[in-house]
């Protein structure tokens, strides 16, 4: 039974840091230049894996949301997606080959703005795929989606392409917030596909939303995640804004003013996770809720909760193939990724085939250590003596370094510790990236090379 999170706010000044989200272990700055096709073909032999989570990127954008850290090219030319998909094709036409043997079980397409693709360019890139891999009959197929520039008939073309999940990115339903981040969008039309996807079938409707942005405060924020509730979508991201202005540049046209304190934005999502459990969603972790009812709440109640790239998942089990310009795959024990230079992406997949240039070869810490934050991050508890077996270790001799720094959480009352388990507290759950640091061998480096968004 996952807590509901308890809020102190003296230990929240304490340990509101920054740190990592854990989406992998080791994270994607620990990735060294060098890698190439050989090391995936490698990676596939030695895997014992043959279900597949497919990734696919898709980089462009419309219009520039100054707020945005993804990987993206703005532009209104329409001719530069086919271009990238003449491109992909050919990174398909590679490195499909290789999973001959793989079953499709999960696709999703992020970016940038999947729905920059127009309706025929959406069926050609599906057509490509469906073509060149083995999808299993029930595969899930979600897609990420700008409601401002959706062609109205798109999400009926998503469906007959058979994806039945989708990730609305509305962000805030505020006017003035939206202004001020160039994202405008209309209320009722947000409103509109909502209603028109549930309409359609889609098995899952999402929503993404980000706090930290100018002009929000606790009471307007409050408006919109009352809005949004209203509309019953099935799983909903609350992300914390990162201000880094010195990585991107389209941040500087933000006005630090204009942006809510510190002590505005722990209120904003103290607020949020009120909201959000008193209408009836598990709160999963960091910032992502879902119905009870839905399969990501499911998993993590049977303890089945997986967390890869992708974010939090039910696929877990599957090898990730990242497909596009900056794209990551994890393949075994194997993480590498694509350039995220879309020239550089272009010269290597016209010379290769391939895009691979950085990677890592986990060893057995790092798949040790991985193991052990993904069942912290994921369910808020450790079976100490499950991980002992499956590793051949004694955990209190080798991880009496990590023992030692647990230890304050401890006293604090964030963490548990017996024998046998380690269980992250209803205090502790919003402080579920410090624990997990205790565990990364690599941190102090990071820190280093780096910002990372804080805890909360």
């Amino acid at each position: 039974m996952i807590n509901l999170p308890t809020w102190d706010d003296s230990l929240i000044k304490k340990y509101n840091v920054s740190g990592p989200r854990y989406t992998s272990y080791p994270t994607a700055l620990s990735l060294q230049t060098g890698y190439q096709q050989a090391n995936l073909e490698s990676a596939i032999t030695q895997s014992n894996n043959r279900s597949l989570s497919l990734y696919i990127h898709i980089p462009f954008c419309h219009q520039l949301c100054y707020y945005c850290g993804c990987n993206k090219i703005v532009t209104r030319h329409q001719s530069k997606a086919d271009l990238y998909l003449d491109k992909l094709e050919q990174e398909v036409h590679a490195q499909s080959n290789l999973f001959k043997q793989y079953t499709i079980e999960q696709l999703h397409l992020g970016g940038g703005t999947p729905t920059f693709l127009d309706e025929a360019q959406m069926t050609r890139l599906i057509a490509l795929l469906e073509h060149h891999f083995t999808f299993a009959t029930n595969a899930q197929r979600s897609i990420e989606i700008d409601p401002r520039s959706l062609a109205d008939t798109m999400l009926c073309t998503l469906k007959s392409l058979s994806f039945n999940r989708v990730s609305f990115g509305i962000q805030d339903f505020n006017d003035q917030v939206q202004a001020a981040v160039n994202r405008p969008q209309d209320v009722d039309k947000v409103i509109a596909l909502v209603r028109q996807a549930r309409a359609l079938g889609f098995k899952s409707i999402n929503a993404d939303m980000i706090y930290g942005l100018p002009h929000q405060t606790p009471d307007s924020f409050a408006q919109s995640i009352e809005q949004l509730i209203a509309l019953n979508p099935d799983r909903v991201s609350v992300f914390n804004y990162a201000h880094l202005p010195e990585r991107f540049a389209a941040q500087r046209k933000l006005k630090e003013e204009d942006m809510p304190t510190p002590q505005q934005k722990l209120q904003i999502f103290k607020n949020t996770l009120s909201q959000m459990t008193q209408a009836g969603y598990q709160f999963i972790g960091m910032d992502h809720f879902a119905k009870k009812d839905d399969a990501l709440a499911i998993a993590q109640r049977q303890g089945k909760l997986h967390r890869n790239f992708q974010g939090y998942t039910t696929h877990g089990s599957c090898d990730l193939l990242g497909l596009g310009v900056s794209s990551i795959s994890q393949i075994g024990h194997a993480i590498l990724q694509n350039h995220k230079e879309l020239k550089a992406y272009y010269h290597a997949v016209s010379d290769t085939g391939s895009a691979i240039t950085k990677g890592m070869q986990l060893n057995h810490d790092d798949t040790l250590r991985a193991d052990v934050i993904k069942q912290l991050i994921c369910h808020f508890e450790l079976n100490i003596n499950t991980i002992e077996s499956r590793y051949n270790i004694h955990f209190p001799d080798y991880f009496s370094n990590e023992l030692l720094a647990l230890q304050p959480l401890v006293d604090d009352g964030l963490v548990q510790l017996s024998n046998t388990h380690i269980t992250i507290t209803s205090k502790g759950n919003l402080f579920i990236r410090i624990i997990c640091m205790c565990f990364d061998a690599y941190l102090q480096k990071q820190l280093q090379q780096t910002r990372f968004s804080r805890v909360i």
